[in-house]
């Protein structure tokens, strides 16, 4: 539909045409996947999609060509034997934490060991999670290479290059597997382990009389028992962390002793590594008391720091026996 508008311009009469615009004509659903009229499919003709594909072919070729080669700069620059960035450099640090197991599974538990005393189902659980962990330190063919490069060490005797030093569980005494790591007889046990930094040695306090004037003082008269060539060592100590922690936590036992002997570091990714454990036993922890424990490591560069946030060089838990 068209209409005719006149109008006077410069002494002359000019005719303009306005065409209304038209509603489009209704399309069925298939005329919609195909027109015959025009030869469209989905509302393009064939020669348009046949651009359409080209261009988006050549876009994700050239993306992923460019994908593929920065990928291939990165991984160029890494190594599986050792990281890029170390100690100082890395995001890790020079400072390694402090770990506990066993662990909760469910993250809503907390840091919270708690079972009831008689109750073989929870303390199952328990004991449970300690297998699982201790499994490659009791069984070290499930470890990469079969633990065939594993051989005993000592003081004044290191692993020779491309071995590692083995740890003989039977040294964890009563924290076992065969006496259920004490949790059947409400002296249950927990392992500490320092978290793995490639290339860290640590620093001894190997001098009497430079021990800090912080350590407990159990830990002092221990390692001035020990031979001087045995000071030089990464030493453990558990405390509670409030006064009534402090006199419910009971007497403790470490096991094999309650320090890291040096021949387990510095830590360079060897197949078969395993990182050395201290057993802490709890003898005679207060029953039907929630006692919050803190174990912190002894060394020259392990800063130490306390606390539930941001702790540094120590650990926290509580334990609960009902």
């Amino acid at each position: 539909m068209s209409k005719n508008v006149s109008k006077r311009k410069a002494g002359k009469l000019v005719e303009y045409t306005f065409e209304f615009p038209q509603k489009p004509e209704k399309k069925t659903f298939a005329q919609h996947i195909y027109d015959e009229r025009d030869g469209k499919f989905f509302g393009r003709t064939r020669k348009s999609w046949l651009y359409l594909f080209i261009f988006y072919g050549v876009y994700f070729v050239v993306l992923i060509s460019l994908f593929w080669l920065c990928m291939a700069c990165l991984f160029a620059t890494l190594s599986e034997d050792y990281p890029k960035y170390q100690l100082s450099d890395s995001l890790i640090g020079t400072n390694p934490g402090l770990g506990y197991r066993p662990m909760p599974e469910d993250i809503m538990r907390g840091a919270v060991v708690r079972y009831r005393a008689g109750n073989k189902n929870e303390m199952r659980y328990w004991t449970s999670r300690l297998d699982e962990f201790l499994e490659p330190y009791q069984n070290p063919s499930v470890l990469p290479g079969g633990g065939t490069n594993q051989m005993s060490c000592e003081f004044g005797k290191l692993p020779e290059p491309g071995n590692v030093c083995a740890f003989d569980v039977d040294q964890f005494g009563p924290c076992s597997t065969a006496n259920r790591y004490g949790y059947n007889e409400s002296k249950p046990c927990i392992f500490l382990k320092l978290n793995r930094i490639y290339g860290w040695t640590p620093d001894f306090y190997d001098d009497i009389e430079d021990l800090p004037k912080t350590m407990p003082a159990d830990l002092v008269q221990h390692i001035r028992e020990l031979p001087e060539h045995e000071r030089k060592q990464i030493w453990i100590s558990c405390n509670g962390v409030f006064t009534g922690d402090q006199e419910a936590i009971g007497s403790l036992a470490y096991y094999p002793s309650r320090s890291i002997p040096p021949y387990h570091f510095p830590y360079t990714n060897t197949k078969g590594y395993l990182s050395p454990l201290v057993a802490v036993q709890f003898l005679n922890l207060k029953m039907r008391q929630n006692v919050f424990v803190e174990c912190r490591a002894w060394a020259k560069n392990i800063i130490f720091k306390g606390g539930s946030r941001l702790r540094m060089g120590s650990v926290q838990f509580s334990m609960l026996i009902e």
